[in-house]
């Protein structure tokens, strides 16, 4: 019997979650042009494999919308927010547990702030939790490596969006594969 590793993303039992990409905070992210380069690579991925993708917005009054940079149209859930962390997103954090969804991929930003404290307080709901780092961003990148550092020492898996792409997909025989391989050139 061959058993897939419980480390590997599964399309199956995960979910995508997309923190806080907002028009008001992109201008001051550093390498902010491959963060939304890679999320949207992974909301496409998402929408070819059935995989759910969630979408949270600090504060959009004041931060607006998620850029419009991203198509987030198909996402099963949008969800304003004051928190940092989506912990307090009734909306998401319901859909995850309605779901059977076991793994959260996160991306987005800051990711020493928002990221970083939804992934922890992911974890500690129970969740396995990935963060997709070249989907990540902050404004400074000591803040962006601390944080990294920091999650993947307190258990949190940290990918690249292709990695978590190929998991998802799993095989070349999938019938998305041909999808799944134009997308990540």
């Amino acid at each position: 019997m061959n058993f897939r590793s419980p480390h590997l993303l599964c399309r199956k039992s995960s979910a995508l979650l997309v923190v806080d990409i907002q028009q008001k905070l992109i201008p001051a992210i550093e390498s902010a042009d491959l963060v939304v380069a890679k999320t949207q690579k992974l909301i496409n991925a998402a929408k070819v494999l059935g995989v759910p993708f969630l979408v949270s917005e600090q504060y959009p009054r004041g931060l607006g919308n998620t850029t419009e940079d991203l198509d987030i149209s198909g996402a099963a859930i949008v969800e304003d927010k004051a928190m940092f962390s989506c912990r307090e997103c009734d909306s998401i954090m319901g859909f995850l547990a309605d779901n059977a969804i076991q793994t959260v991929l996160v991306c987005g930003i800051e990711a020493h702030v928002c990221v970083a404290q939804t992934a922890f307080d992911l974890m500690a709901s129970g969740f396995n939790v990935h963060v997709a780092v070249d989907a990540i961003g902050s404004r400074n990148r000591v803040d962006r490596e601390a944080a990294v550092s920091r999650m993947n020492l307190h258990g949190i898996a940290t990918t690249s969006a292709e990695a978590a792409i190929f998991e998802w997909c799993e095989t070349s025989t999938a019938a998305e594969f041909k999808q799944i391989s134009e997308l990540v050139k």
